[in-house]
């Protein structure tokens, strides 16, 4: 109480928790972000649509408030992509015009919900754009840019720097303790600009393929069980998972393309 009256804050406030998310919506939300990996051009109005043919009682403000929990939009030309928290400084573009030709050129970062049977999660993953190849992921119950920094660091640590690191404008990405890891290692910092939806395309291929190859399949009841689950997969997906757009080759074998740097991983 003493402590509520020097910070001048309400009992009431400090005292309270949150309610969890109801099963209810926990099924819509899994739902969404099937609909929305398949449609991803689809916003609320349309979404809300296409759930109450499917028997869901849920109106477009509703669906909203869940795909903005969940992290997710409507991909579209539009003013702005996602909004930065404020005074976080905001990079160019870079990748405009770049043909990405080598490993470690370009690196790309970014966030997804994973649904779990009783509740859900957050996922980032560090990609490098030329092989496809996943650097680091890691996964938490809160969005923030603490996780997202874990992934970055370990990247850095196990293949060295890259030329360019491309993120979006979410807060996570614009924040001094994600930028300062990029900055310190002479990695120049790029953002997606406006209307510039395309430029994370590999890494929204990436989670469509996790979704549907994993996580879709099972029902993993905690966080522990989506990272062991995660670890396992991204091992098949960059040793043994051969992708059409590479001619058919890992992303292991793209990226590890000379013995030299095989040597040195």
């Amino acid at each position: 109480m003493r402590q509520c009256e020097l910070l001048d804050l309400c009992r009431s406030s400090v005292y309270y928790q949150p309610p969890p998310v109801s099963a209810t919506d926990l099924a819509l939300m899994r739902r969404l972000d099937e609909l929305h990996l398949k449609y991803p051009f689809l916003g609320a109005r349309r979404l809300a649509r296409m759930l109450q043919r499917e028997g869901f009682a849920v109106g477009r403000r509703h669906v909203a408030t869940l795909m903005r929990l969940m992290g997710i939009e409507a991909i579209y030309r539009k003013r702005r992509t996602s909004i930065a928290a404020r005074g976080h400084k905001i990079y160019p573009y870079l990748l405009g015009n770049i043909a990405i030709e080598r490993p470690n050129q370009a690196w790309a970062a970014d966030i997804t919900y994973v649904p779990m049977a009783q509740g859900f999660a957050y996922l980032v993953a560090i990609l490098d754009l030329y092989s496809r190849k996943v650097l680091a992921f890691r996964v938490s119950n809160a969005m923030t840019s603490e996780f997202c920094v874990e992934a970055l660091e370990e990247a850095l640590t196990r293949y060295g720097a890259p030329e360019i690191c491309n993120t979006d404008q979410g807060s996570q990405f614009t924040a001094d303790e994600f930028t300062q890891v990029l900055l310190a290692k002479g990695v120049r910092v790029s953002m997606d600009g406006k209307g510039r939806w395309i430029d994370n395309v590999f890494v929204e291929r990436l989670w469509r393929s996790v979704k549907y190859e994993d996580i879709y399949l099972h029902a993993y009841d905690t966080v522990r069980e989506v990272k062991t689950a995660l670890t396992s997969y991204f091992r098949f997906y960059n040793a043994r998972r051969v992708h059409q757009s590479l001619a058919y080759r890992t992303p292991d074998e793209m990226y590890f393309g000379t013995s030299d740097r095989k040597k040195a991983a």
